[in-house]
């Protein structure tokens, strides 16, 4: 009797052993799955569980599970068997609830689950729902506020050539002798600075020849002026690339644009050394002995070098906002504005492109050959139009003249006639100025045509019409300017011409460029209904 109560005790001390044993086991197991297949991201989802399906085994008895374990991991599986359509073949290596690999009466009576847990479960394998291919992010687009500020730091690179054609006018370049570009931010304090500063003026070769009795109050007028020039120089640079950096961290520019941005910001840093070094050849004595003229001034060279670095600088900004603006447009339309047929009429206008970039390379050159005329104060002479003197083409001895040839061959006489020589330069001005203005009145008019009028898109017609106007001005202008004696007025006036017929030829070149392939991207994103584009305020609904 005592035999027997032992080994029932030992028994049943197994028996209770066992079953905690296999509800561990099936606890942590099911914990494991379910930790498994809630984790969201599909792709690191449905490896896992391939790998799950791959060593599950085909029976029971090879897991070590009894029936409650296998009733617990069915439960687990079926929860997430809607999110995975992996899950579901797991259960094909699973036995059912009912069937047991246990035949004898003593192993199911020992590993019986509870009765609670007996519940018929139906597993189905839900269909796998073809999933949509996912489409590539469009490309980024130059926004409407960097466009405003491109226009803003336009505008400001604008006012400075202004500005510093209004300092050349009053001859104020060679007041300032020092270049100190922190320093200098702030005009001399107190009169003792004034003193200083003046000075330094009365030692410099324009201060000892041509402004020898100057008064303080005089000179602190052309101070003051090339002052507020290299100033309106340290804003620009401000303006232009602490936004800058903004705009293109944010994201806010274009893969193109921002390598424009990053050459335009280096522009403006070789512009500020090109100005100091302008401003350095009026104040070389050694430099200024060299030239046949010893008046005191700026190397015309230099300063056409510049002018014309200010001008590319203007035409780099504005061409880049407008651009920008007319791609922003493009892709999100006000009007209806089709890309497709803007490409087909674009296709049929190379010629008409290639004369509007040469019409505008002649701009800009015509442009500079005008530092040439102001660093030799060449409109001071022949102040008569169209004749000089007695024909429209001065006399050959002042056209070409040895003197101005510094090799002992005179070899070089011809190209220093035509930059250094007064009268070859203003001759050559009026002539590229004359061409210039009748290739822009034959452009507008070929741009009226019919023929041009289904080849080109219709702004660009537009932008021929205020050019034509802005070169009539433009003309009337300059020869007002040479009549009167080069008044500063008129003079200033006549170089901010210049600057408004660039932009209106800027505008055409734009008007004719073909939609970028990020446009086209757009706009086909949208025909397939994958955007909402328009209103022109910046929203895209995906």
């Amino acid at each position: 009797m005592e035999r027997s109560f032992c080994c029932l005790f030992f028994f049943r001390t197994n028996e209770t052993t066992w079953k905690r044993q296999e509800e561990v086991k099936s606890s942590s197991l099911s914990f494991s799955l379910s930790t498994t297949m809630a984790r969201p991201p599909p792709s690191s989802f449905f490896p896992s569980i391939g790998r799950l399906a791959s060593v599950v085994p085909t029976s029971r008895t090879a897991l070590n599970l009894n029936p409650t374990s296998i009733h617990a991991l069915r439960r687990n599986l079926t929860f997430q068997s809607s999110s995975s359509p992996s899950a579901s073949s797991i259960f094909r290596f699973l036995p059912s609830s009912s069937s047991s690999p246990f035949t004898s009466s003593t192993s199911t009576s020992l590993f019986k689950p509870p009765a609670s847990s007996h519940r018929s479960l139906t597993t189905t394998t839900l269909p796998t729902l073809p999933t949509p291919p996912l489409s590539p992010p469009l490309p980024v687009l130059t926004t409407p506020a960097v466009v405003n500020w491109l226009y803003l730091c336009s505008f400001l690179t604008f006012s400075i050539i202004v500005v510093g054609g209004l300092t050349r006018l009053t001859e104020s370049g060679l007041s300032i002798t020092e270049w100190r570009p922190i320093e200098g931010m702030l005009p001399p304090r107190g009169k003792e600075g004034w003193e200083e500063e003046f000075e330094k003026y009365r030692k410099s070769e324009e201060g000892m020849i041509l402004n020898a009795k100057i008064s303080l109050e005089e000179f602190k007028f052309i101070f003051y002026m090339e002052w507020a020039h290299r100033n309106l120089g340290r804003l620009i640079g401000v303006v232009f690339v602490l936004p800058g950096i903004y705009f293109a961290a944010r994201g806010r520019l274009s893969v193109r644009d921002r390598f424009k941005v990053v050459g335009l910001a280096g522009g403006i840093g070789f512009q500020g050394a090109l100005g100091w070094y302008m401003v350095s050849s009026g104040l070389d004595a050694e430099h200024l002995s060299n030239r046949p003229n010893s008046t005191p001034r700026v190397s015309q060279y230099r300063l056409a070098a510049h002018l014309g670095a200010a001008l590319t600088l203007y035409v780099g900004m504005m061409h880049t906002a407008l651009a920008a603006r007319q791609e922003w447009n493009l892709a999100h339309p006000k009007g209806g504005v089709v890309v497709k047929e803007v490409v087909e009429s674009l296709k049929r206008r190379n010629a008409f492109r290639r004369g509007a970039w040469a019409l505008a390379g002649l701009v800009l050159f015509t442009a500079v050959s005008g530092a040439f005329v102001a660093g030799l104060d060449a409109g001071l002479i022949y102040n008569e139009f169209p004749y000089m003197g007695e024909s429209i083409v001065p006399p050959l001895s002042e056209l070409y003249d040895p003197a101005y040839a510094r090799r002992a061959d005179k070899g070089d006489s011809w190209w220093r006639n035509m930059l250094e020589n007064p009268t070859t330069v203003q001759f050559d001005h009026r002539v590229l100025a004359s061409i210039a203005f009748l290739s822009i009145i034959a452009l507008t008019g070929i741009s009226h045509s019919p023929l041009a009028r289904r080849s080109i898109p219709r702004q660009t017609g537009h932008w021929l019409s205020a050019a034509s106007a802005v070169v009539s001005v433009q003309v009337a202008l300059g020869i007002s300017t040479l009549l009167y004696l080069v008044p500063t007025p008129l003079a200033a006036m006549h170089q901010a011409g210049s600057v408004v017929l660039l932009t209106t030829l800027v505008g055409m070149l734009v008007s004719l460029r073909r939609p970028s392939v990020a446009v086209r991207a757009w706009r086909e994103a949208s025909a397939r209904g994958g955007i909402k584009v328009g209103g022109g305020e910046g929203k895209v609904k995906v």
